[in-house]
């Protein structure tokens, strides 16, 4: 697990230096700082609002938490309705500019985390855990688990929390299309990340979307739901499953005593 650690590390790092906007939001090429921030709040009104709501659940005196908050395009509207952000995210490149954006919020923690754990968040601590186009990156399912069980460990009871992840598990492209993915995404695990870059370049393929730092892995509803329950979690619904979007949102619940 820790050579996956490393790699996605390592990827965001450079898809950050690239072109951070882009690979956090990759619907859009060609984003301006207010453009990119702008739709952040956008998703914010469309996306939690709604379930907060559902809730109940008011976010003023609130804190949250974001796992893998990019370069903060969603932190900052988060930043503006919560007492406090704790704003976590796996690549330092990533999170250096975030805070050069946001440097006017000052109830911003950023944390820097090592892609499987959230160890400077402490337990029970936050009232809402979010997570939006971040588990769906995760190349092993191991990890996925990881970061969610660690999103329950952080939540007080009766905290709320709202994560994405990629449930969709049949292929999206042609089999001449997932030949050649495969191919390079297996150079790239073999640790021949440059010569797998260079071919993706020539044949016509953003070397930044190479191996599984970005295609990541699928799973079911009932793995996710499975693994919230071990974290005391409730899921309460689940939106759009089955389909790369998929959502699950809940409440922790209390630990029950023998």
């Amino acid at each position: 697990m820790n050579k996956a650690k490393d790699t996605m590390r390592r990827d965001w790092d450079e898809r950050a230096r690239r072109d951070a906007f882009l690979y956090v939001a990759s619907w859009c090429e060609n984003w301006n700082e207010a453009s990119f921030f702008e739709s952040g709040e956008q998703d914010y009104l469309r996306l939690v609002q709604p379930i907060l709501q559902r809730l109940q659940f008011n976010p003023a005196n609130k804190a949250m938490a974001e796992l893998g908050c990019g370069t903060g395009r969603m932190t900052w509207s988060f930043a503006q309705r919560f007492q406090s952000v704790c704003a976590v995210d796996i690549s330092a490149e990533m999170q250096s500019r975030a805070k050069g954006y946001l440097q006017s919020s000052s109830n911003i923690r950023w944390i820097l985390s090592d892609g499987e754990t959230l160890s400077g968040v402490e337990n029970d601590s936050v009232d809402f855990v979010f997570s939006y186009l971040v588990l769906q990156h995760m190349p092993t399912k191991e990890l996925v688990f990881s970061s969610v069980r660690e999103m329950m460990r952080i939540l007080r009871v009766g905290g709320v929390f709202l994560f994405q992840f990629n449930g969709f598990d049949q292929p999206t492209m042609n089999w001449k299309g997932r030949a050649i993915s495969g191919i390079l995404d297996g150079m790239a695990s073999l640790g021949l990340h440059s010569a797998s870059r260079r071919i993706a370049s020539v044949i016509g393929i953003d070397p930044e979307m190479v191996g599984k730092t970005w295609r990541g892995v699928a799973l079911t509803s009932a793995e996710i739901a499975e693994c919230v329950r071990s974290g005391r979690g409730s899921p309460e619904e689940f939106v759009d499953a089955g389909t790369p979007m998929a959502w699950c949102y809940g409440r922790r619940f209390p630990e029950v005593s023998a």
